[in-house]
């Protein structure tokens, strides 16, 4: 019990400690204010009633049994689970080869190719996906699984960047250097040398890459057809069309899938420190 408790230098005042637990609990206040409307869901997920409405009547299970009987469903979580991996793998390649070419070298505007290459992570989205269309709906990707992947992996490719650029700034290049001096290539290099020190970064970066491919719906409802239809977008389509506690029963599939994404996340940065 005591471990938990804080140990206060003996410098510190009454009015140190006040200010030590009152920041605490805003943080806790303001935690708790984000994740109740969340986790408000979860209950409904088990409600008997054909509404989402508090308060509910009973408890049943019988969304989900609705849910694992459903072709529709059936159908969007196996184009997740197909779209998601895929452009996670590509966006990972990609990411982590353009985080190691610009960690390597300096050159003119290269402040702007770095702005080019994360322009996905903080250009609207809903502009991303009107882009996209135009874009794959001329050279005929949309309404295809291929064009799902390289959208998705365009979208998951610069959080591989960030995340490795991140891990480089303390790589020592005269590894690299003593490795190539030792007789081997290039590519033995990167595969014996370098990515075991940076995969801390790659594996943190892939997760973030799959969070987003798997979350996305916006650049989904542009360029995605019927038969590519992922759980989002089965998700906006019920919640447009015909709202019922089944888009509760998956919602909370869906927290229970990224709080362990995230827990792996944390245990990965845990192993790094």
């Amino acid at each position: 019990m005591r471990r938990l408790l804080p140990e206060f230098p003996a410098y510190a005042t009454p009015l140190d400690k006040l200010g030590w637990w009152a920041l605490r609990a805003l943080c806790v206040a303001v935690l708790l204010y984000l994740l109740l409307p969340i986790l408000a869901i979860v209950p409904l997920s088990f409600s008997a009633s054909s509404f989402l409405a508090y308060p509910m009547p009973g408890w049943s299970l019988q969304w989900y049994e609705q849910l694992w009987a459903s072709d529709d469903w059936a159908r969007a979580a196996r184009n997740s689970f197909i779209v998601a991996p895929l452009a996670t793998l590509l966006a990972t390649v990609l990411g982590t080869l353009a985080a190691v070419g610009l960690s390597r070298v300096q050159f003119r505007g290269k402040s702007l190719l770095m702005s080019v290459l994360i322009a996905p992570m903080v250009v609207p989205i809903v502009v991303v996906g009107v882009g996209t269309y135009l874009v794959f709906a001329r050279i005929g990707l949309a309404d295809t699984y291929l064009g799902l992947v390289l959208a998705h992996a365009a979208l998951g490719a610069p959080f591989v960047l960030t995340t490795v650029l991140a891990t480089l700034q303390g790589f020592n290049h005269n590894l690299v250097r003593a490795s190539l001096g030792l007789g081997a290539g290039p590519i033995e290099t990167f595969f014996r040398v370098t990515l075991p020190v940076i995969a801390p970064g790659v594996i943190s970066g892939a997760l973030f890459a799959f969070a987003t491919s798997f979350d996305e719906v916006v650049v989904t409802l542009f360029i995605a057809g019927p038969e590519q239809a992922t759980l989002p977008r089965q998700m906006f389509t019920g919640i447009r069309e015909n709202i019922n506690p089944t888009i509760a029963a998956v919602a909370t599939l869906l927290i229970l899938f990224t709080t362990a994404l995230m827990l792996t996340l944390e245990w990965i940065r845990g192993r790094r420190r």
